[in-house]
């Protein structure tokens, strides 16, 4: 491998990782310039001190003795000690610009991914319409379902997952993958709830609210993530088999949680 080309690949992951670099840089001068400022104070005390001491024991005449010994004012501190802060002051800009570029480049690659996730979104939304007009309903269902089933085959429940109800069933949302203890009846009355909270004066709801509902935990994303007056939820079923061919509820979203769910208006 050339020089030139190691110098490509360091560049290149200085690129990827700039966000994380510069909030290093951000921390350590941060704890900097603390250090210095406080290295500072302490030197500038000892000025400033010196000084004072300096003009109390002037033996000169009475009238410059009167002049000397006077307390020192604002403007003379500061001219006496603000070189022993430029140390501090350098650190305090370096580490500002670290951390106002650190939140620039995150912002613009939020908005980047924000923006692609709202085109890939776009996109199967026109693919499912484009199926089920070349289709029809029937059979863009029966393929939803062989996806579920390839879903489940792919990614089988665990043995240890407790059915809770009597009439309970095995259910996986598809947009995670994870299975909990439910039933159709109480994920459609979540469902219900959900809209309910939308169109009652809130405007919108997260993905975390259906979750609360449905006993599942929070995930990295789903306060981020969400629904709204234009864009409300409904949720889409599909019924297969485990490998042990026990029945399985698979639902998903027929309109994805959307981000800024809360900014439609």
């Amino acid at each position: 491998m050339t020089l030139s080309n190691l110098a490509h690949k360091a560049s290149k992951m200085a690129a990827d990782n700039s966000p994380l670099i510069l909030t290093a840089f951000g921390v350590a001068g941060t704890i900097t310039t603390a250090v210095l400022t406080g290295k500072a104070s302490i030197k500038a005390s000892k000025i400033l001190q010196y000084e004072e001491d300096v003009r109390k024991s002037w033996r000169g005449t009475p009238s410059e003795h009167m002049v000397k010994s006077y307390p020192l004012e604002p403007k003379e501190k500061l001219l006496l000690v603000w070189k022993e802060f430029v140390p501090a002051g350098v650190s305090l800009v370096g580490t500002c610009t670290c951390i106002i570029f650190a939140n620039r480049i995150g912002t613009r690659r939020a908005a980047a991914m924000a923006a692609a996730f709202a085109v890939s979104q776009e996109t199967a939304s026109e693919y499912r319409s484009k199926v089920i007009e070349k289709l029809g309903e029937g059979k863009e269902r029966k393929l939803r379902d062989e996806i579920a089933q390839d879903r489940v085959n792919r990614n089988p429940p665990r043995e240890d997952l407790t059915i809770t109800g009597d009439l309970d069933v095995r259910c996986m949302e598809q947009y995670t993958g994870r299975y909990f203890s439910s039933n159709m009846e109480t994920l459609k009355a979540a469902q219900n709830s959900v809209n309910h909270q939308i169109l009652s004066g809130q405007d919108s709801a997260s993905l975390s609210d259906f979750y609360d509902r449905v006993g599942l935990n929070h995930t990295g994303v789903s306060d981020e993530v969400g629904w709204n007056v234009d864009n409300q939820l409904e949720l889409t079923f599909s019924t297969t088999v485990d490998e042990m061919n026990r029945p399985v509820l698979v639902f998903d979203y027929k309109v994805v949680p959307i981000r800024g769910y809360f900014r439609y208006h």
